[in-house]
């Protein structure tokens, strides 16, 4: 998959309020206008709760 910028990735996530399910991140992206290759790293991230941004961050840089 491509590089994510985590910057960029915590811009797209505006406005998620922690803990967080994948879900939810997915649907906070898409708001904010992630692009697909942000999209498709958020849902292939495992269906867990995420505790925050840096745990989100870390999931997406292993993809």
């Amino acid at each position: 998959m491509a590089d994510i910028n985590p910057i960029q990735l915590q811009k797209d996530l505006a406005g998620v309020g922690y803990p967080a399910k994948r879900d939810d991140l997915v649907s906070a992206a898409e708001r904010n206008g992630a692009d697909s290759s942000t999209l498709d790293v958020l849902r292939s991230l495992p269906d867990r709760t995420y505790e925050g941004p840096s745990g989100v961050s870390k999931e997406a840089a292993q993809k």
